[in-house]
């Protein structure tokens, strides 16, 4: 990280997943001091930023993909939210918030970085487009858009945004793929980490070429990280659970890893679902590990 001052910046939406309760996660994450640890780090932190669902905002009946309007709504506040935060000079850190608002934080920081790399943790590729999606929900196809392969395109949602390059893209801890998603991922050419690979190669030297992908020739690394990317057995609280995740080590040796890197230069932390947690685990798992994120370490 070269900048010192962190501007978070909470999404409360969560009409782009399909089970309610990701929209709590930015107020969750923020009660079990999220805000206290960043401080504790050396950062300054200014957390006053929130973006709303604008009043009126209404899909209409019989859109396949559900909530579009209210996506593309939010998004387009966010990529604005994220676009002043990195002129300034701050690293914006936004909180969901399901997945969807990513197509925002992409829009944003491709308006400002004139090449951006991105490392997706995920359970799920997000790579369906509105002609594939089985659900309709908005946040399986955030990453698909920020490559320009949906008819929503990033310069939508802000105006002098740029679609990402595939071969500075990765994807990390996939284990939930739908068929005309593996399709994508082998015709573009787009590095997809799957737990089979983490489980072969181990997570430190998965993590190391991630960061040499995305951070070839690139001006500015974007981590998007769901926090269904954890094994549920650590991280109950979130709207799509895939067994066989990260572990709690693996999730942190990751974020530590990318911390020393140096090459992150903004972040989101989507899918803490609070009404589906056991004992508020997740939220304070999400809060542990933005701080390993940011340089919290054992010893």
């Amino acid at each position: 990280m070269v900048q010192q001052s962190i501007s978070i910046i909470r999404v409360p939406f969560g009409l782009g997943a399909g089970r309610p309760g990701s929209e709590n996660g930015p107020d969750s994450m923020l009660k079990f001091g999220l805000v206290k640890k960043l401080q504790g780090l050396g950062y300054e932190v200014e957390a006053d930023q929130c973006i709303r669902l604008p009043d009126g905002v209404h899909s209409p009946a019989g859109t396949k993909m559900k909530h579009f309007e209210e996506v593309l709504a939010v998004s387009g506040q966010l990529g604005e939210a994220v676009y002043e935060t990195v002129a300034a000079g701050h690293i914006p850190l936004v909180l969901g918030g399901d997945h969807s608002i990513a197509m925002g934080s992409l829009a944003g920081l491709t308006r400002h970085y004139s090449n951006m790399g991105v490392i997706w943790v995920d359970a799920h590729s997000d790579l369906n487009t509105e002609l594939t999606s089985p659900s309709g929900n908005m946040h399986g196809i955030s990453l698909a858009v920020g490559l320009g392969l949906s008819h929503i395109k990033l310069r939508q949602i802000v105006e002098g945004a740029i679609p990402l390059k595939p071969e500075n893209c990765v994807i990390i801890g996939a284990r939930d793929l739908d068929r005309d998603e593996k399709a994508l991922i082998r015709s573009t050419g787009l590095t997809c980490f799957t737990m089979h690979e983490i489980d072969r190669l181990g997570i430190e030297k998965v993590v190391l070429e991630a960061l040499r992908i995305a951070g070839n020739g690139t001006d500015g690394v974007h981590l998007s990280f769901d926090i269904d990317s954890v094994d549920p057995i650590e991280a109950p609280g979130t709207g799509t659970p895939v067994r066989g995740g990260l572990s709690y080590r693996e999730a942190h040796l990751s974020l530590e890893l990318l911390s020393e890197s140096g090459r992150i230069t903004s972040a989101e932390f989507v899918e803490v679902n609070p009404l589906l947690d056991r004992n508020n685990q997740t939220s304070k798992l999400a809060v542990e590990l933005i701080g390993s994120l940011f340089g919290s370490r054992i010893l």
